[in-house]
């Protein structure tokens, strides 16, 4: 039996799983990199439905193009995602990643 190619939602979870500790990503860089790059979106159904994955997807680690945590309402507690970025080292203020360029990790370059 031939093997089934992944999901597009099974490819971003295993870019997700690449993510540095202490490192961020954007669901556009995400989708850029899967070769959708206008699928940023979908990137983010992604993460949503990540919480339902067997295995540990690091979610938190992603956020928009300019650092916000857009995706902190689909955490159990919305404050997790920012609990989970600082135990990593990351500062956040005002849900926002402060020096977003600095620990920004893009797959099309470091992969």
């Amino acid at each position: 039996m031939p093997k089934k190619e992944p999901s597009f939602f099974e490819q971003v979870f295993e870019v997700v799983k690449l993510i540095p500790y202490g490192r961020v990503t954007s669901y556009g860089a995400i989708a850029n990199y899967l070769g959708s790059k206008g699928s940023s979106r979908m990137v983010g159904w992604a993460m949503n439905a990540s919480h339902t994955s067997k295995e540990y997807i690091p979610a938190h680690r992603v956020v928009n193009r300019i650092g916000l945590l857009t995706g902190k309402h689909h955490f159990t507690d919305p404050k997790l995602m920012e609990k989970l970025l600082k135990s990593e080292g990351i500062k956040v203020k005002k849900d926002a990643v402060i020096n977003f360029k600095k620990v920004f990790w893009d797959p099309n370059i470091e992969l």
